[in-house]
């Protein structure tokens, strides 16, 4: 009886063995340094087509400069200190990224027009649709 009961419960015990955080690695911590560092000022460009979407084109060319221009230098900023602390955990004892506020542990990606999220915005590729066709029997 005894037997039956812990050959049930090892799946349960092996399903709670990974952490929520784990994800988040040095080394993890280590390629957002980098990414922030040399990709940080695709936020002029993302912020000039945002502005321009919801503002109009002159606050576009003009509020989404401005706006881009502290958002990478925002992102460059924490890009190095990311670098320089790679190896230690710094942000409540773990790799996260300080600079997202997030409830949630699960979703750790923020609005981009109020914060910044964990990696920059790649301009011209976002995609949230599959494009490849399936057949259908």
């Amino acid at each position: 009886m005894i037997t039956l009961a812990l050959a049930l419960a090892a799946p349960v015990y092996a399903d709670i063995q990974a952490p929520p955080g784990s994800k988040y690695t040095s080394t993890r911590k280590l390629g957002r340094a980098v990414s922030n560092i040399l990709y940080g000022v695709m936020e002029i460009p993302e912020q000039i087509v945002r502005k321009n979407e919801t503002d109009g084109r002159k606050a576009g060319y003009s509020f989404g400069v401005i706006d881009g221009t502290r958002r990478a230098f925002r992102r460059m900023g924490y890009g190095f200190y990311e670098l320089f602390t790679f190896h230690c955990p710094t942000y409540h004892g773990t790799f996260k990224p300080p600079y997202t506020q997030c409830g949630s542990d699960d979703r750790i990606e923020m609005n981009p027009s109020s914060g910044l999220s964990e990696f920059p915005p790649e301009l011209g590729v976002e995609s949230y649709f599959s494009h490849s066709r399936t057949q259908k029997w």
